[in-house]
């Protein structure tokens, strides 16, 4: 079955950086465009970026343009998530999704950011 795992979230100060890493398994993640979401306190999920498969041209919510960088490496069938320029507006809960299998999700990784 679809299984995916994120990892990387953390407490940063507010500037700093964090790495995403999301770990898919039980479907061809070679020919599946990635996207990831995030989801804080009291609001709905939200897309925050996603990736091609073939090409990995890459989409970015406002939010994220110019902060956020979205890559994949298909040999680990994983998928990233560079945040850089923290603000606290980005805490959240992140998830990663298959565009192939919409309706699974991991556990999703947590992301404080803080003084």
């Amino acid at each position: 079955q679809v299984q995916l795992v994120e990892s990387g979230g953390g407490l940063v100060q507010p500037g700093g950086s964090l790495r995403l890493s999301c770990a898919a398994s039980g479907f061809t993640f070679s020919s599946s465009p990635m996207r990831w979401y995030r989801q804080a306190p009291g609001k709905e999920r939200e897309w925050v970026a996603g990736i091609m498969s073939t090409g990995g041209g890459t989409m970015y919510a406002d939010s994220a343009k110019g902060r956020f960088t979205i890559s994949r490496d298909d040999a680990k069938n994983t998928v990233y998530l560079q945040m850089n320029s923290l603000k606290p507006e980005d805490t959240a809960v992140y998830y990663c999704n298959s565009q192939l299998w919409p309706r699974s999700w991991g556990q999703g990784t947590q992301v404080t950011v803080s003084s």
